[in-house]
């Protein structure tokens, strides 16, 4: 039989009750899988199992929400041979997941990712430390990573809402920035900056609607709002209009783009959902082709480009 090491954090997301897990085993058993569940308790435990498996895992399932699945990836980044992997969503918004064709339901989107293809995916980079779908930063992007972890598990999504309605306020900080785009040297002030490899960011779906996952490129979006009012109608034109043609934002597709701040920023990045301590006024972006991904097969065809 094949190994497959499941990764699971069981704080992810709203409160699921799972009485055992012996469906996980029965499922995974169908498609001729030996299974091991590793439970994570601590931040950063996913990196550290993952890093420690041994090469003969056929398959690793991140069982987690997005933060959970960045672990995985940089744990197997750091990998001589690198493991095959899954996105199990279990989380909160569970982007990533949901730009895969995957729903609520477990068992079935366990079913699903078993039935599909493994295929290359885009890794992105942020000063080396690997993200996959999001690097972002400006004021109240730190709702991803600062709402308690109690209130998503009651609430889910609308935690964030909850969250975030508490650090409204009417000035919005602005960030002077050098950066070069494919060896051009561009100025601007800008209060939101996203680097994406994603159809689907904080829960908005179609944010851009020609992503692909192997094209060995990423999307920069550079946004200047000076106050909440206009922040808000931006967030709904998303819902209208694909973000590279909105208003306001500058835009690009790149695999190479360096970022410097002429004042350090006084807000963190986050990277898929989480916090990136390291706060520095330069960072260098990258993205490399290098990871085995099960693919749902009915997505295959949206994400990828044809093969030839």
């Amino acid at each position: 039989m094949k190994k497959c090491i499941i990764i699971m954090n069981p704080a992810s997301g709203k409160k699921k009750k799972i009485d055992n897990y012996k469906e996980f085993y029965d499922i995974l058993r169908k498609y001729d899988y030996e299974t091991e569940i590793k439970f994570t308790k601590a931040k950063n435990d996913a990196t550290k199992i993952i890093e420690s498996l041994p090469n003969d895992i056929d398959l690793v399932i991140s069982a987690g929400g997005d933060g959970t699945l960045n672990e995985v990836v940089t744990g197997n980044n750091n990998r001589q041979k690198k493991l095959a992997l899954a996105n199990l969503p279990m989380g909160t918004t569970n982007d990533v997941g949901n730009m895969y064709g995957l729903n609520q339901n477990v068992y079935k989107n366990l079913e699903k990712l078993l039935s599909g293809q493994p295929k290359k995916i885009d890794i992105c980079y942020i000063n080396n430390i690997p993200f996959v779908y999001v690097a972002c930063l400006g004021d109240y992007i730190d709702m991803a990573y600062n709402t308690p972890r109690d209130l998503k598990k009651k609430y889910g999504k609308i935690a964030y809402i909850l969250y975030g309605l508490k650090q409204l306020r009417n000035k919005i900080n602005r960030y002077n920035i050098k950066f070069t785009v494919d060896g051009k040297k561009y100025t601007g002030k800008y209060s939101f900056i996203f680097i994406t490899n994603s159809s689907r960011i904080a829960g908005l779906t179609d944010v851009y609607y020609d992503v692909k996952l192997d094209d060995k490129m990423f999307e920069v979006a550079l946004a200047d709002v000076k106050t909440k009012k206009e922040m808000l109608k931006m967030i709904a034109l998303i819902n209208i209009l694909d973000v590279k043609d909105m208003p306001g934002i500058t835009y690009f597709r790149t695999n190479n783009l360096e970022i410097e701040f002429l004042d350090k920023p006084k807000t963190s990045w986050c990277i898929d959902g989480e916090k990136l301590d390291s706060q520095k006024k330069k960072y260098t972006f990258r993205v490399e082709n290098n990871m085995d991904m099960l693919m749902p097969k009915e997505k295959i065809k949206k994400l990828f480009q044809e093969e030839k």
